[in-house]
């Protein structure tokens, strides 16, 4: 198979990732639909292109992500932005801490072993796609802003119209609701 047939091959296999992740941010599959065949578009006429100096599905989802920020801010010209839900969870976090604002024993982090071991194992990939869309959507939307599409605090409080001080309290719900979720589904799974 010739590299350009296996690029296709595997942007087939990462289109569905795409499509979640877009419809993620723009909460319209149509909207999302469209983002990421201008992606793929994108990556198919720039082939030439990559580098190599990150994974191919990685180059393809940094195309995504200015596809994606282009339709909401389209979305927000045409007075179609859905704000952001305000989610009250205070009190599930405060449990997870005492008052010297150490962990509580039972809601102490887990040790996940080798970092880069775990972002190269498929089951760690599928746990952690599978607690994103678990997370409620605000929270998916910044978690997914700040640390896979790599915008800063003063960005996505600009692209989403939210306080900066909201901002870190979500980035904060969204990785303790994850890091839970993952401990659960990736690690105690794999003790099983």
């Amino acid at each position: 198979m010739d590299e350009k047939a296996h690029r296709l091959e595997r942007l087939t296999a990462v289109r569905p990732r795409l499509v979640s992740f877009a419809l993620m941010h723009l909460r319209d599959r149509s909207q999302a639909e469209d983002a990421v065949q201008e992606a793929m578009m994108s990556a198919i006429e720039k082939n030439d292109s990559f580098a190599g100096r990150s994974g191919y599905e990685t180059w393809v989802f940094g195309i995504l992500k200015y596809k994606i920020l282009d339709a909401m801010r389209a979305q927000k010209r045409q007075g179609r932005w859905q704000p952001l839900a305000d989610e009250n969870d205070d009190e599930a976090i405060d449990r997870q801490f005492q008052q010297n604002g150490r962990w509580q024993q039972e809601a102490r982090p887990q040790s996940w072993g080798e970092p880069e071991a775990a972002f190269e194992n498929e089951r760690f990939w599928q746990v952690f796609d599978a607690c994103m869309i678990a997370l409620p959507d605000s929270a998916a939307r910044i978690f997914s802003l700040r640390e896979l599409m790599g915008l800063s605090t003063e960005e996505i409080c600009r692209e989403l119209g939210i306080k900066e001080n909201n901002c870190w309290v979500m980035l904060h719900r969204a990785r303790l609701r994850l890091r839970a979720c993952i401990e659960q589904g990736w690690l105690e799974g794999d003790a099983s």
